[in-house]
């Protein structure tokens, strides 16, 4: 490592040596001080410039990621999913931290740049200690399987403007067999070695991918989603007069072939791989304890997730503090409500009375287009709000959509999908609402306040459109930090004017708590204390008034993604304590807006980073 402090340390000196022999000592110091700021200055550009360039390199690795961005350089190309593709991918990584200590001195940076220092040491040891599990994990299941979202990519993220474009789209169909293959070759050595996927997973994972290869070209009926859309982005250069008709047929022609000779017979092979899995399955779905290594994994994800070093039972004592306490100020809200009876028979009623307009939308077209309407309703009154509580807002745009059919599961949660960088493709809230009997009206305003504003799309976008920053941190992602705002903004919610206005929003506020606090317990139970899924349920059900059938499927989906559940509670009580401490601090001179800013402004951070972060900008306000 070069030591930029001792070049310093010399520079000051001979600026000393040629001062007169009785110097002003005030002018020494500024001087002095004057070649410091330059070489921190110097230094911490110097590796700004450097992070941009590796940053480059990286995306460059993962043509997906180039697309998410807004980006058309490899837009014919999918990723690698191959182990030898995720070896070279960490072999770089490796590399860059041995050239950043090698070329930089981390002591002479401004903070800022320490933090970006911080976040890709942090991804990279994250990465290294992630090997050891490569095979635990599930390759397919019903939440983020391949087989669903690559056709979600393909038809909602891969931008169609002129006839190249339609060629990279057939490619990347192409493409999708070489991945879904690299992929079955992962889910089979995880199998080999012991990694059982639970039944429902693999029949979400057989229905995905059927939904898929329903439809033309693959089978009788009306298009398939894939097809459809094909036809569509086609269509519209024909009527733009950028493709003329002769060339647009030829180009369908290449899709479906695409679709019928590589795409659908890689799908096919995922159904079989599915299918014969199931033979495997246990009885009874319990967590990660009855896997090979499966306690040394959680307790990994534990930390990645979380990125604290709470233990297990530490997050599951945690839960049940937030249990208690929340059940206190239900049991409050029951009342205003004017129900007199115990909070439980409160939760069966909210839950079970389907027929009731006041708790839930009619489960056809029209309750589904009314929960759109009403969600972007409540995300549009909060934007006259949010100039009183941040000092900088997204320019993107935030728009609420269905959750496309083929990948549509009852019961399954929200979730967004960002915004471009330059703000050209909105933010998504997607919504499942293929059972209305899942979403209960109390729901509705708090999820799109988590999805949308001041939630996710707030974080997020204004991530990726900070300036003044490596372009790395942009779009860096750390779950509690991400989760735990979104449940941050629940609560933040609250504070504003005309939000959750009757006692049953109110309570659909704090059955969302309510819902990540469970989280803590019953992810702990799943996977370090050898709880089945039924024992979750109940559970679940005993503390909430969530619908039965959303309560299997976040348990559901516990059991696949372990660990990923704590991050939203551990994150959202780390804004509070941070929040709650600066005001004690700061007292007349705590600005929320400032503080809000300070949380945003360096995109998403480890919470250890993020509490750092805080305390400085708590000192700056000190010292002015």
């Amino acid at each position: 490592m070069r030591n930029s402090m001792t070049a310093l340390a010399i520079a000051i000196a001979l600026f000393a040596c040629g001062q007169a022999p009785a110097p002003d000592t005030s002018s020494s110091s500024e001087n002095a001080g004057a070649l410091a700021t330059q070489s921190v200055q110097t230094e911490s550009e110097r590796l700004n410039a450097w992070f941009d360039v590796k940053f480059e390199e990286q995306l460059q690795l993962s043509p997906i990621g180039l697309t998410f961005l807004g980006r058309k350089d490899r837009n014919d190309e999918l990723d690698d999913f191959s182990v030898a593709g995720a070896d070279r991918q960490l072999e770089w990584l490796r590399a860059s931290v041995a050239e950043m200590q090698r070329e930089f001195d981390y002591n002479v940076l401004d903070a800022e740049t320490q933090t970006s220092w911080d976040i890709w040491m942090y991804q990279y040891e994250q990465a290294e200690r992630g090997v050891e599990f490569r095979n635990n994990g599930l390759t397919f299941e019903q939440m983020n399987g391949a087989q669903s979202f690559l056709p979600t990519f393909l038809i909602s993220f891969h931008t169609v403007e002129d006839a190249a474009d339609v060629e990279a789209l057939i490619s990347r169909i192409r493409e999708a067999a070489r991945a879904l293959d690299q992929l079955i070759e992962q889910a089979e050595e995880s199998a080999r070695l012991g990694v059982i996927t639970p039944g429902f997973a693999l029949d979400g994972v057989i229905q995905q991918a059927q939904n898929v290869i329903t439809g033309t070209p693959f089978t009788e009926g009306g298009d398939s989603a894939l097809w459809s859309d094909a036809k569509t982005d086609v269509q519209a250069l024909v009527t733009a007069g950028t493709l003329d008709q002769l060339r647009a047929d030829e180009l369908l022609e290449q899709a479906r072939t695409a679709m019928m000779e590589t795409f659908g017979p890689a799908y096919e092979r995922v159904i079989a791989w599915a299918e014969a899995e199931k033979a495997k399955i246990p009885e009874v779905s319990t967590g990660l304890v009855s896997q090979p290594n499966g306690l040394a994994y959680y307790n990994f994800l534990l930390a990645n997730q979380t990125t604290t070093n709470l233990t297990a039972e530490e997050i599951h004592q945690i839960g049940l503090t937030d249990v208690a306490r929340l059940r206190s100020e239900m049991e409050a809200v029951k009342e205003l409500a004017g129900f007199t009876g115990p909070l439980q028979d409160f939760f069966v009623m909210l839950r079970e009375t389907k027929d009731d307009e006041r708790f839930y939308y009619p489960n056809n077209d029209a309750g589904r287009q009314a929960y759109i309407d009403d969600a972007t309703a409540a995300i549009e009154n909060i934007k006259a709000e949010l100039p009183n509580y941040f000092g900088t807002l997204p320019k993107a745009d935030l728009v609420v959509r269905r959750v496309e059919a083929f990948r549509e599961q009852d019961g399954a949660a929200q979730h967004y999908y960002p915004s471009t960088p330059d703000g050209s493709r909105p933010g998504v809230y997607y919504a499942h609402l293929s059972d209305m009997n899942a979403m209960p009206k109390s729901e509705m305003e708090v999820i799109a306040y988590h999805e949308g504003l001041p939630g996710h799309h707030m974080q997020i976008a204004i991530a990726q459109e900070l300036q003044g920053i490596p372009m790395f941190r942009t779009q860096a992602g750390f779950t509690a930090y991400s989760e735990g705002w979104g449940l941050y903004s629940e609560y933040l919610a609250s504070e504003m004017p005309d939000t959750y206005v009757d006692p049953y929003s109110q309570f659909g506020r704090l059955t969302s708590e309510m819902w990540r606090a469970i989280r803590l317990v019953v992810d702990t139970g799943l996977h370090a204390k050898g709880w089945t899924e039924q024992q979750a349920v109940d559970y679940f059900a005993d503390n909430s008034s969530v619908p039965l059938a959303a309560i299997r499927s976040e348990v559901q989906r516990y059991i696949v993604m372990p660990g990923q559940a704590t991050s939203y509670k551990i994150g959202m009580n780390k804004f509070l304590e941070l929040r709650a401490h600066a005001r004690a601090e700061l007292g007349d001179a705590f600005d929320i807006r400032e503080f809000h800013d300070t949380v945003l402004l360096g995109g998403a951070l480890p919470l250890a980073l993020l509490e750092r972060r805080v305390n400085q900008w708590i000192a700056s306000v000190k010292s002015n």
